[in-house]
């Protein structure tokens, strides 16, 4: 496995566990997301990071889409919620963008795992299914 596919697999990791941190935290403790979701955003650092090592390792152009998919979900994210602040989930033309992206980097990190390795793949494919279910059981 080369350096920039390690760091991929990584990546997804890390927005997994973020992300289900998050929605187990949105219940409950809303106030300490709006203080400390930022942090979410910092993985834009070892995402473009890991952009550089694909161009640089001459990967697929897949990999790359979905780094780009990646990044745009951050920008997004930090725009709606820590910019502007808006109620975007009430407003289908905000949230229909959100959700393509959110659905796409997460696809994007499945499949592109499991390409590489059946193992990262199912380990990855596990993740999401826990951040959905957690997502799922902590709207309100």
């Amino acid at each position: 496995m080369l350096m920039a596919q390690q760091w991929f697999f990584v990546l997804g990791v890390l927005n997994n566990i973020m992300l289900i941190g998050i929605f187990v935290l949105r219940r409950n403790h809303l106030a300490l997301l709006q203080s400390y979701g930022w942090i979410y955003l910092l993985l834009v650092l070892p995402a473009i990071y890991t952009l550089f090592l694909v161009q640089r390792e001459e990967f697929a152009a897949q990999l790359t889409v979905f780094l780009v998919i990646f990044l745009a979900f951050l920008v997004l994210e930090g725009v709606y919620e820590f910019i502007l602040k808006i109620p975007f989930r009430d407003d289908w033309r905000l949230l229909t963008p959100y959700i393509v992206l959110y659905l796409g980097m997460n696809y994007g990190f499945v499949v592109m795992s499991w390409k590489e390795s059946r193992t990262n793949g199912i380990a990855m494919l596990i993740l999401f299914v826990i951040q959905i279910i957690a997502n799922t059981l902590t709207h309100k």
